[in-house]
């Protein structure tokens, strides 16, 4: 099996390093491949994802990908900034369906930003639609406004739009989902105000009458994102539009304790996934042998489930991941007092020890 290994910038290569080092302790001889991809791929290859890479991707059976973007790339043009190499990555590949599971692990209760009581249990998967909505809709661009008190001076403008394929692939795959769970299902938009988000709600409705084992919710975006702060244990699974779920699965990651703890799968229809943790790049901690790896060692056991069908070294990962917190090793960003604080280095040497 061939894992395209895409570090990237930032703290990508070293979070990469400890999941692969992780993979390799489970002795099932996987081909890792790496290739440049983002700001390292610009200043080797002028683009942030060249050509090179994307037929590795595509040749692979899964890729696992760290993080893109750095500050110093901010004034390059936007179709050359890093960022685009993983939107182009997830246009190229049909990477439409975003799973990312908010799971607040006991041991780790006192670090989120609420209560323990409400955060205790917490087991959330987001389902966010991928490769359509505001990020993707054309027309898009700037302009100059013709009269008024802003004559001459640019405007800018970006389309909200999603056709009926995209969102009935995209329910069916949340209702599945919510089938293997607790066959519960919120629907998240804002069909009071944008018209986008009435055809959403109009479609997923129909496709639930294919599910009717399912529980269907619907609610505007607004209230979920006071209830995931309020009650979030009401949620199980979620599922909604591209840039609600870019910003709810991140409101989520606190719930956790820290968005360091979030892993997160991007699958297209035939199973194939990208792998990567929920966070950026933080270039202003790289180097510095401090973050946290195991959302991308934790994403890298969502690759052997979900697109590797090797379920049951995936559970070996969660387990060793879970050992490692209950002996109270912690990296920076879920340090309390009373707890051992640790490198990226060696929480992930503390995994591999404890897979064997």
């Amino acid at each position: 099996m061939k894992i395209a290994v895409l570090a990237g910038d930032g703290i990508g290569p070293e979070i990469v390093a400890e999941a692969t080092k992780v993979l390799v302790a489970l002795d099932e001889h996987f081909e890792l491949e790496p290739a440049l991809v983002g700001g390292a791929a610009y200043e080797a290859h002028g683009h942030p994802l060249p050509d090179a890479t994307l037929n590795l991707a595509r040749a692979a059976d899964a890729v696992l990908f760290g993080a893109v973007g750095d500050w110093k790339f901010d004034k390059l043009e936007r179709a050359l900034r890093p960022e685009q190499a993983i939107l182009g990555l997830r246009k190229n590949l049909g990477l439409f369906a975003n799973f990312r599971p908010a799971i607040c692990y006991e041991q780790l209760t006192h670090a989120s930003s609420l209560k323990p009581e409400l955060v205790a249990g917490l087991d959330i998967l987001i389902v966010r639609e991928l490769t359509g909505d505001i990020y993707f809709g054309q027309p898009r661009g700037r302009r100059a406004a013709p009269d008024g008190p802003f004559a001459g001076q640019p405007e800018a403008f970006d389309t909200m739009r999603y056709s009926r394929p995209e969102i009935e692939r995209i329910a069916h795959v949340a209702f599945q989902a919510a089938r293997k769970r607790s066959r519960k299902l919120t629907s998240v938009d804002k069909a009071n105000v944008l018209e986008t988000f009435q055809f959403w709600k109009d479609v997923v409705t129909e496709v639930h009458a294919q599910y009717p084992d399912v529980e269907l919710e619907h609610m505007y975006v607004d209230n979920a994102a006071m209830q995931l702060v309020r009650a979030p244990k009401k949620f199980d699974v979620v599922v909604t539009g591209n840039m609600f779920g870019d910003i709810l699965s991140d409101e989520a990651s606190m719930l956790t304790g820290s968005i360091g703890m979030l892993p997160s799968a991007s699958l297209n229809e035939r199973g194939f996934g990208l792998y990567e943790p929920s966070h950026g790049s933080a270039p202003d901690i790289a180097g510095k042998g401090i973050a946290n790896p195991l959302a991308t060692i934790l994403s890298a056991a969502m690759m052997l489930r979900y697109s590797l069908g090797k379920a049951e070294q995936a559970d070996r990962i969660d387990a060793a991941v879970q050992r490692v917190l209950a002996r109270g090793l912690r990296t920076a960003d879920i340090w309390s007092e009373g707890t051992s604080r640790v490198g990226t280095v060696q929480m992930g040497d503390a995994v591999v020890a404890e897979l064997r």
